[in-house]
């Protein structure tokens, strides 16, 4: 099936002029809001899940209907790979049974993260494919860097690999990591070439879309 998806909209023509303001507060002022007793309750779940397997972990960040998360279990056969996403709309369409080494869980992100690394989760691989871009300049404070869970993302450590059909986003992305960790990120175009992770993949790419690829080695703090 080809696709005519649009390209992201957006009035910035480029990385936002508040974005090291944004960060710089998200360090200065640590997330204290409640986490929610659902989220609490699917994060114990899902440590039992993980505990039991005795394996290294990815996480797959906003996995959506959950097809990164099967693809990414029979890539890495070896590993406990968790998907999460909030959505149970997305996470209940029949897509075939989950490899034995996958997890789908529906989770807030924000609290999930948080909860993770209260856990002391180390995921050696942590995926953030196509998450929503809120291309609105207005809109910082609702990308993940420019949220102020963003330390508490990048202290969870291992590989950290974004994707976007955005590259202001992972621009943004990469500055905002250079900025609390020092470590700088290799961009990429990439070209799927059928092996797609995500359906957004597919639609972006087949509708002609160049596609970006971030990759940052972090260490857990």
């Amino acid at each position: 099936m080809q696709h005519n998806s649009r390209s992201v909209i957006s009035n910035q023509p480029g990385p936002h002029h508040d974005l090291a303001r944004q960060v710089s507060r998200a360090l200065a002022y640590p997330l204290r809001k409640p986490i929610a007793d659902h989220t609490k309750r699917s994060f114990a779940q899902a440590a039992e899940w993980f505990q039991a397997r005795q394996t290294p972990l990815i996480l797959d960040s906003g996995c959506g209907v959950g097809i990164s998360t099967r693809q990414l279990a029979l890539q890495f056969p070896t590993r406990a790979v968790i998907g999460v996403d909030r959505s149970e709309h997305r996470l209940g369409r029949d897509h075939g049974d989950l490899p034995a080494n996958a997890l789908l869980v529906r989770a807030d992100l924000v609290d999930f993260w948080r909860l993770a690394h209260q856990a002391g989760w180390a995921p050696e691989r942590h995926y953030l494919l196509y998450p929503n871009p809120y291309p609105k300049s207005g809109h910082l404070k609702m990308r993940w860097h420019g949220h102020p869970i963003l330390p508490t993302l990048l202290a969870l450590g291992g590989c950290l690999e974004l994707r976007s059909n955005w590259p202001i986003y992972v621009e943004e992305f990469a500055s905002a990591v250079a900025q609390v960790t020092g470590k700088q990120s290799s961009i990429a175009e990439i070209f799927p070439n059928g092996d797609y992770l995500t359906p957004f993949e597919a639609k972006y790419s087949q509708s002609g879309q160049a596609l970006w690829r971030l990759r940052v080695d972090l260490e857990r703090t």
